[in-house]
């Protein structure tokens, strides 16, 4: 069904789980556009406050009372069903829409749109292009799944015709977007639960990527996402290390852990690029962000001077704090391609001892990856791994954290967070990295290891 027209003819709207950091841009620009909107959420958040700071009614808790005059609900997928605020508007024959379907009709509003996709590395690319159009005057619009401390939240409401988001390829969530230009970071096995191989993801992609309307921006070293556009007719941008691409990194040297490059045009050095956040898996990510920055007008100076002044997103390698010269940080990685960027990268940073605290996230993935998952916690020092955190499913894989630590030597699997801080800080020391890493609640462990180690000093 088309509701592209369903804004037209209404003005109020509600958001269930409106601090969610999918939720909240999409708010912040509607708001922007004038619509009057409540909300309502069950925990208190830095995103929620954001909400409440314009001046939006936010309930706290889910009630049908919740619902009154609205004339549309936006719901996320972690709503279930028999909610009770959507019960209630469905009753009402109030029009209900989830997340995902909103985020397309809002990016259509848009002339060029720009969706974020791959499987690994959206959220810093995101972030790393709308600091970069930011910084250099576009001022494009921004929904960035972190933290972007550059704008101090995970949106952005600018005034041009310019829109940058995530597009995430779980359960086809990125198939209600028609963008103007697609980046596709790569492409690999993940979200297990929901298609059935690789395959079958490749497929996703070639549908997403024949929805674009302008070009492609793809990453040009990557196979499977090289096949998966290959009979796509748009224009298509390459990206990568390899210098059959249309952009590309030479000469690249390291400053300390992080990385310095020279950005190269079809055999022309364009700029040198010098990032401050660390890992190979950076420097593609600043690629993409760069070859689209470049594709839409934006110098060279203007790129090289604004991705060095990125910093990283919140969860992204995020260092929280030193106590007692331990350094405590949090990441967002949660497959094993990301583990072994990650943690590679930590490696290489000089640190006495790296301690990885890893949280498993689903069942079927840790199931389904769990050799893959093995050999990345074989790259630290010490590997922790805590409980599989379920998420949206039941263990009817019968796989448990001690699976995966009877294949990593010299790992431990501490069940809670509370005893994983414990012993961390009964054993880290000065000049060591302890690392959380998952994409679900771990940055929690790291928070408490951060306020135990302070408390200590």
């Amino acid at each position: 069904m088309n509701y592209d027209n369903l804004l037209d003819n209404i003005k109020k709207i509600h958001f269930i789980g409106i601090g969610g950091s999918g939720m909240c841009p999409l708010a912040e620009i509607l708001h922007s556009e004038g619509f009057e909107l409540t909300g309502s959420d069950c925990n208190e958040s830095d995103t929620l406050e954001r909400i409440k700071g314009y001046g939006i009614p936010v309930f706290m808790g889910h009630k049908a009372e919740n619902i009154t005059d609205q004339e549309l609900v936006v719901y996320t997928a972690a709503v279930k069903q028999d909610n009770a605020e959507l019960v209630e508007a469905k009753s009402k024959g109030i029009p209900c829409l989830e997340r995902s379907i909103m985020l397309g009709i809002v990016t259509r509003r848009y002339n060029r749109s720009i969706a974020v996709s791959g499987t690994h590395g959206k959220t810093s690319t995101t972030a790393m292009l709308s600091q970069v159009l930011i910084g250099s005057g576009f001022d494009p619009s921004a929904i960035i799944g972190g933290k972007l401390p550059f704008i101090g939240g995970n949106s952005y409401v600018g005034q041009s015709d310019i829109i940058v988001c995530e597009a995430c390829e779980y359960v086809d969530t990125f198939l209600e977007l028609t963008p103007y230009i697609s980046i596709i970071l790569n492409v690999d096995a993940d979200h297990l639960d929901y298609f059935k191989d690789l395959d079958h993801i490749k497929r996703s992609f070639n549908k997403f990527a024949k929805q674009t309307t302008g070009a492609l921006v793809i990453n040009g070293d990557d196979e499977n996402t090289v096949d998966a556009v290959k009979d796509v007719k748009l224009p298509k941008v390459t990206f990568g290390f390899n210098n059959t691409n249309d952009y590309y990194a030479e000469n690249i040297r390291n400053n300390g852990a992080y990385s310095i490059y020279d950005f190269m045009h079809n055999g022309e050095k364009l700029c040198e690029i010098e990032l401050v956040v660390p890992g190979t898996h950076n420097i593609y990510n600043s690629l993409a962000a760069a070859a689209t920055a470049a594709y839409l007008g934006a110098t060279p100076l203007e790129i090289s001077e604004n991705l060095h002044k990125f910093t990283g997103v919140h969860r992204r390698f995020e260092i929280l704090g030193k106590p007692q010269g331990i350094t405590v940080a949090d990441d967002f990685a949660h497959h094993p391609t990301e583990l072994t960027t990650t943690l590679n990268a930590a490696m290489n940073m000089g640190f006495n001892t790296v301690w990885a605290v890893f949280q498993p996230h689903t069942f079927s993935r840790t199931a389904m990856l769990l050799d893959d998952f093995a050999k990345a916690l074989s790259i630290p020092d010490k590997a922790i791994i805590s409980e599989i955190l379920a998420v949206r499913e039941t263990n009817t894989y019968g796989i448990y954290n001690t699976d995966l630590g009877a294949k990593v030597e010299g790992s431990m699997c501490i069940d809670t967070f509370e005893d994983i801080t414990k012993y961390i800080c009964e054993n880290a020391k000065d000049g060591d990295l302890v690392l959380t890493m998952g994409g679900g609640n771990v940055y929690m462990c790291a928070n408490m290891i951060l306020k135990a180690l302070s408390t200590e000093e």
